[in-house]
């Protein structure tokens, strides 16, 4: 495994453990080389399916990319970062249990925002702004409404 402090590849596993959600390994490494410590994650390559976006365009599920995107909309807001990823852990479950080749990325945005509005109304708001593409302030107005509605 390659350090990502002096890019060598000599390192040693110090501690090996299940991740939280037991979907993969968490591995403590020390290079033998400088002697930082780091994290890896091991993970069984699952098949993972295309994501139709709204233009048509297809590409390879991508969890990260999820996960950034909440952490943009939760940014300042306070949800942990293991919330989210338990969150986007379940998500990747869920759309694997589907069975589908294609999962639309609407599909995807829907359960996002549904969870964004459990946990706070501002990060639920940012990300709606985003994933709607709001043309003007009115339709950000009304999205506003509703939600002070409920």
């Amino acid at each position: 495994m390659r350090c990502p402090f002096c890019k060598t590849d000599d390192s040693r596993v110090v501690d090996s453990r299940p991740s939280r959600d037991g979907r993969a390994i968490r591995r403590r490494r020390e290079c033998l080389s400088c002697r930082e410590r780091f994290t890896t994650y091991e993970r069984i390559e699952e098949f993972q399916p295309l994501v139709v976006k709204k233009d048509g365009r297809r590409e390879p599920f991508d969890r990260r990319k999820i996960i950034e995107g909440i952490m943009k909309a939760c940014e300042k807001r306070p949800i942990s970062i293991n919330e989210v990823e338990a969150f986007v852990g379940n998500l990747e479950k869920d759309i694997q249990e589907k069975g589908e080749r294609e999962i639309a990325s609407r599909f995807i945005g829907e359960k996002v925002m549904e969870q964004l509005r459990l946990w706070d109304d501002v990060a639920y708001v940012r990300f709606a702004s985003v994933y709607k593409q709001f043309k003007d302030l009115k339709e950000f107005m009304n999205q506003l409404k509703e939600l002070l509605e409920k």
